[in-house]
This record gives C-alpha cells, structure tokens and sequence, in this order.
C-alpha cells in the first residue's frame, strides 16, 4: 500500500490536502447546519417512533404481560454488547469517504469499503456461529439471567444474533453516508423500525399468536431493513463505488485489502470494552433483582433513550466535518458544541421528566412506575453523554483514539464495580448512575485535556506553517528574474 493510500485510510491527512480543501470545505456555519438538521431529523424521526413506540409497549405488557415486556427489552439490545462487530469499519470508512476530495472516482475509497465488507462478512458469520453454539450448550440462561423465558428464550436469543450478524455487511451502507456528511438521510431511515415493530405486534395480537418471546426478533429484522435501504442509498450517492466494491470482495488476489490495522484497533479495542462498561445493565438487574427491576429499566430506557439517541445522531454528525478540517489542515474546536449540546440536553431531558408520571402511567397502565434514582441518574447520564459527544468526534484521527483506549479501559471496573454496588443499594437506578460516573471521570475530563493540548499543538504547527509560506513568498519577490526578456 503506498503512502497516499495509509494516509487517506487513516483519514486524509496527507495527499489530497489540497483537493480536500478545495472540494469539500465546511463554511462558518456548516458544522451548525449540518449537526441540526441532523438533530432536527432525529428529534422528528424519534418524536413519531417514540409515539408509536408507547403503543407498542402498551400492547405488549397489555397482551403479553411484564415478563415478556421485559424479556423484549433485554433481547432487543444483546446487540449493544457487540458494538465491536465491526470492528473499527465505521472509523475506516467514514474518514476514508470524509478526507477524500472526489470520493466516487478515489480507488482508496473503494478498497476500503471492500475491506470493510469483507471483515464484517466474517465477524458476521463468525457471531452466528458463536450463537449458534451457546444455544446448543443451553447456556443462553446462564449468560442472559432470569430474565429471559424458560426455553422459547434461548431460541428467541439465537435467532436475533443470527439476524443480527447476517445483517452486519449490511451496515457499510450507514457508515459511508456518514462519510458523505448525510448523517440527516442515514437517521431518517431509521423511521421504519417503530411502524414495523408495531404492524408486527398488532398482527400478532389480532391472531392471537403465542409470541410472547420472539417479540425482540421482528426488531432484528426491522434493524435489516434499515441496513438494506441505507446501503441502496449509499450506492446511489457513491456511485459506482459501492458496485464496485461488491464485486471486488471475492477477488482477493485482484483487489487487496487496504492497510486498515492502525486506526481500526484503537477503535476496536474501545469497542471491545464500552460493551461491558454501558450495555451490561440489563444483565446486572436480570441477576441482581427479582421483582419489577428489570421492566422498570426498560420503560426508563425507552423513554429517555428518545434523547440520547437524538444526541448520538446529531453528535456523529461532526465526525466528517472534523476529518475534512484534519484533512485541509484546518483547526475546528469543539468546545462550543460541547457547551450547546451539554445545555440543550439538559433542557431536553428536563421537559421529557416533566412528563414523565403521565406517560409511565399510559405505557404501563398503572403497572410501573420510575423512582427517583432512576430518573435522576437519567438525567445525569444524558448530560454527560452530550457533553462527551463533540469532542469525541474531534479524536476520531488515530492519535485521538488511540489516546481514548486507556480512560475507557479503566472505565470498565469502575462502571461495573459502581453499577453493581449501587444495584443492591437502590435497586433499578444503581446501574444507570454508575454509568454516568464513570463516563464523567474517564470520557469527559480525560478527552477534554487532551483537546486543549491538540488545540494548541495544531494551532502551533498551523502558525509555522503559515510563517513558513510567507517567508517562501518574501523570498520569492525578492529573488532578481532569472527568465530572459522577450527578444533578448
């Protein structure tokens, strides 16, 4: 692989600066457009699939019952502890597409979606096995708790991973429209999960189908679905790229893999374990509680997960911006966008808590209801993810991530150690304050010293740079002419 093609995998900073800077430059303003119209999308697509999410929670703790209701919610993110599925694709991808000055013609930015299918081909392949195994051990129980249904659980759990990993190549698709800074038409797909979910469990409780635990299997298949339009989209926006690029991943010898290893394992290895340290909550309450812990959590989860997910949206939405100004050398902060997204998710969760009684009320029909740990450590967890999202997206070059590994490391025990103490101590929102902690001591204050120093760094090494080419220029005008006069 040559120099220019590690460069622009790592993220454009390098060969292509200038066609970068030409090509793509983000005006004063753009980062703002961009991240709002994003967060405005999200908060539409969020505000009309939470509504038909409430109904849809209804009819199932109306018509299956809490134990189901429960089940669905510790099936439907077993896929949250295996971010690391794709392993570091998305950073690949994302900043091969961002730091490109022409993407459709860049043969880099074909081999790298090559590369990136191939990988998630097998690690695909590789979690459906693995799926398959731990529901012929039975040991799905074991690992997933009392929370899941006696028998019908297992099977449930083994078809939603193998969904689950069929789909991953799939999800190349979302990661390139981030890429092209179409994060607003990558969030707006995710509309058809909630009518799906909903037209499922309408069918199926108008046939009256025993299928109390294979609900969190139609979700899987909606996730799918999603995968294949943005992959359509993505194709269209990138055309022939993605062609391409599908057609090549057989032809290993013709189209080698691009040298992907240094900025795919820092955000591996991250991956690997923010799993343990944020999605094990349902997991501690399924082994640590045994009354209505467990439904509580996910009803909390369904509901303010509407605005951590509105953040995570409209936070991705930087990642490009910040590549295209890695990549034309220029020096972008995220302290303000930190400080409006840390004030507007304060103010969002806040309004959502004000309400709060009068939906826990209508979804559950009396039968929950959220206590103050609960929502507290909410409200706490919202605001600190928000404040984390900005600057995070500004260490998406491989110093950056590289240098996130050992905080989120350290996050691990502390998260867990925390989650579990505060789970006996105060039942369902121990584990949800404990995560706030230790995203507030190992994610916000470490990534908040490190961008100070990499401000300053760039804003120096920008400053010679500039000292330097005008020198070259003074020089320049200075030099007597060398070329002949005509005629002479």
């Amino acid at each position: 692989m040559s120099r220019s093609d590690t460069r622009a995998a790592r993220g454009g900073t390098g060969g292509g600066t200038k066609g970068a800077a030409g090509g793509a430059t983000v005006r004063r303003g753009g980062m703002a457009r961009a991240v709002s119209s994003t967060a405005a999308t999200k908060v539409l697509v969020m505000g009309l699939s939470g509504l038909i999410g409430i109904f849809t929670s209804r009819m199932i703790i109306t018509h299956f019952g809490t134990e189901a209701y429960a089940q669905y919610g510790l099936l439907t993110t077993l896929s949250t502890l295996l971010p690391f599925a794709d392993l570091g694709m998305a950073a690949v991808v994302i900043n091969a597409i961002a730091g490109s000055s022409d993407p459709r013609t860049d043969p880099v930015v074909r081999r790298t979606i090559t590369t990136a299918m191939r990988i998630l081909i097998g690690a695909g392949l590789v979690i459906a096995g693995v799926a398959l195994v731990i529901t012929l051990l039975g040991w799905w129980p074991t690992l997933l708790g009392a929370g899941l249904t006696p028998g019908s659980g297992s099977i449930a759990a083994f078809l939603c991973l193998a969904i689950f990993g069929l789909t991953l190549p799939l999800t190349v698709g979302q990661r390139i429209l981030v890429g092209l800074d179409r994060t607003t038409t990558q969030t707006a797909t995710q509309f058809i999960v909630a009518p799906f979910m909903f037209l499922s469990v309408a069918v199926l409780v108008l046939l009256a189908v025993p299928a109390d635990s294979y609900l969190a299997v139609f979700s899987y298949i909606a996730s799918g679905l999603v995968s294949v339009l943005c992959l359509v989209l993505a194709a269209r926006a990138l055309r022939p790229q993605v062609g391409a690029a599908i057609r090549a991943v057989p032809r290993v010898r013709r189209e080698p893999n691009v040298a992907a290893f240094g900025l795919a394992w820092p955000m591996l290895a991250q991956m690997l374990a923010l799993p343990i340290a944020m999605q094990t909550d349902r997991l501690l309450l399924s082994h640590l509680t045994h009354g209505t812990e467990l439904a509580q959590y996910n009803l909390a989860t369904q509901l303010y997960g509407m605005v951590l997910q509105t953040i995570a949206a409209a936070g991705v939405a930087f990642w490009p911006v910040f590549a295209r100004a890695r990549s034309a050398s220029r020096v972008e902060s995220p302290y303000r966008p930190t400080l409006v997204f840390t004030g507007g998710a304060l103010v969002a969760s806040l309004l959502l808590t004000a309400v709060l009684p009068w939906v826990t009320q209508f979804v559950s029909s009396g039968k929950l209801t959220l206590d103050g740990w609960l929502v507290g450590g909410y409200i706490a967890f919202i605001v600190v993810q928000a404040a984390k999202y900005p600057i995070g997206m500004y260490m998406t070059d491989q110093r950056g991530l590289t240098f996130q590994v050992l905080p989120i490391v350290i996050l691990v025990p502390i998260n867990l150690g925390l989650s579990w103490w505060l789970t006996l101590t105060i039942g369902a929102g121990g584990p949800i304050i404990g995560s706030a902690v230790a995203v507030l001591l190992c994610q916000v204050i470490p990534n908040l010293w490190y961008v100070r120093r990499d401000l300053a760094r760039r804003r120096a090494q920008a400053g010679a740079d500039a000292a330097e080419a005008a020198e070259a220029a003074e020089a320049a005008e200075a030099a007597p002419e060398s070329q002949p006069a005509p005629g002479d």
